[in-house]
């Protein structure tokens, strides 16, 4: 089981990657560590974070998709070269993954095992504050 630390200020949340769930996603991902972005608030999709990806994950297929993904779990969506790039998105409350064009669905990749607690702490920042850097970085 491969673990990631994720950190933004004095947040700090240890995920477990969802490898059986979606495999192609997470060595996408792990390809990329360490991983810096900024996380903002969702604009169309309630309680929730995203990092924009551009178009670098398009050529991941759906794995584990959902549109309502719970507090902790964290999902990528690889862009559809239709409505525009891929996503990081991380809800910390009521959501439903969306864009302005409607629903869109993500692949449940992290999940958080420890720093939960802080999670609508971290989002009600990021909404009311404005983007937070984060970082992401395989923990061995």
């Amino acid at each position: 089981m491969i673990h990631i630390r994720v950190s933004s200020g004095n947040y700090v949340f240890i995920m477990q990657l969802e490898q059986e769930k979606s495999p192609l996603t997470c060595q996408w991902f792990l390809d990329r560590l360490p991983y810096k972005t900024h996380m903002s608030q969702g604009r169309w999709s309630g309680k929730a974070v995203f990092a924009r990806l551009g178009t670098t994950a398009a050529k991941i297929a759906y794995e584990s998709a959902t549109s309502f993904p719970h507090p902790g779990d964290v999902v990528m969506y690889p862009g559809d070269g239709l409505r525009g790039g891929g996503e990081i998105y991380m809800p910390y409350g009521p959501n439903m993954f969306s864009c302005e064009y409607g629903r869109i669905a993500g692949n449940h990749f992290l999940s958080i095992v420890k720093g939960a607690e802080q999670l609508a702490a971290f989002g009600e920042l990021a909404h009311w504050h404005g983007a937070q850097e984060m970082l992401f970085e395989r923990m061995d």
